[in-house]
């Protein structure tokens, strides 16, 4: 049995499901693959999920579309290259609390942001309050990655970066209320978020391998569609003790429309990851001519 070693972006969340699915149901055994799934809090993110494909400690990695062109540009290039996209629509946003009078992106000129540090990120935010209006003029924090969220619901920081099928479901339970910028709303063309990763010079040696842990994983993303409440049964356990309280009926209400049509799931739509690209170019974030075609491939879906 093949053992593979999947890096999560993130502590067990909507976006994971189903993997988590996969795994419990049988999925993957069926395959004769075995999958161990990982996320950042057991090293509080000292290395990224891209950095663990990247020195061999996974297989795997969930990130954006950004990762995949910052490892293939970087000055010691990383084939890094998405084989599955989970969501087939961007349903993260820039956020601020409800009771603030940020009232749009460029209401965001000289107050904070807390950022993951990713690359590109300050300057979508930047470019974002410029096609509002704004002077792109704000102060950027980086605190530590799993805290970002909690330094913005306590008031420490004005703004931040946020799934709204998931954070945005956490707050309603929180009794707090947020203020949402989508990137489309504001000319944004931003890509996958997030993809299903590895080392792309591996793809032809473990191709079997690999198509067997998408063809399960499909399964497990598909079931989650077409039983959501055994679903969330499921992923509750895994669930970090302090988003107990996510209302996880109404995440997956909100996320399972994007997980793809059934035999559809994870295709990435090469005319978005095109004009993504071409955007960060025309903007001056991305100088480097990396070809949309070799950020990733459907061919083992």
């Amino acid at each position: 049995m093949n053992t593979l070693h999947l890096a999560l972006d993130w502590t067990p969340n909507i976006n994971h499901i189903g993997f988590f699915i996969a795994q419990a149901q049988g999925f993957y055994a069926d395959q004769g693959i075995e999958v161990k799934i990982s996320d950042p809090s057991s090293d509080d993110y000292s290395l990224t999920p891209a950095k663990k494909v990247e020195l061999g400690k996974a297989d795997f990695a969930l990130c954006p579309t950004e990762s995949l062109i910052s490892y293939q540009t970087k000055k010691e290039a990383f084939p890094l290259k998405a084989i599955a996209a989970i969501l087939q629509e961007d349903l993260s946003a820039i956020v601020v609390r409800k009771e603030s009078q940020i009232q749009s992106p460029k209401d965001l000129d000289g107050k904070t942001y807390a950022s993951y540090e990713a690359r590109y990120e300050d300057g979508i935010v930047q470019q974002m309050i410029k096609n509002d209006g704004g002077k792109g003029d704000f102060e950027v924090i980086y605190p530590e990655k799993l805290g970002i969220w909690n330094t913005v619901l306590s008031g420490e920081y004005d703004s931040t970066w946020v799934f709204m099928n998931w954070e945005g479901v956490q707050v309603k339970s929180l009794g707090a209320a947020l203020r949402s910028f989508r990137l489309a709303d504001y000319h944004i063309p931003y890509s996958f978020s997030p993809v299903l990763a590895c080392n792309g010079d591996q793809i032809e040696e473990k191709a079997d391998a690999y198509r067997a842990f998408l063809k399960a994983t499909a399964e497990g993303f598909q079931y989650a569609k077409e039983n959501p409440e055994k679903a969330v049964k499921i992923l509750q356990p895994l669930v970090p003790e302090h988003e107990q309280n996510i209302d996880l009926l109404e995440a997956l209400r909100l996320t399972a429309p994007h997980f793809g049509k059934e035999g559809d799931w994870g295709k990435i739509d090469p005319k978005r990851v095109e004009t993504f690209l071409s955007w960060l170019r025309e903007k001056g974030l991305e100088a480097s001519q990396v070809l949309a075609r070799d950020l990733f491939s459907n061919e083992l879906l």
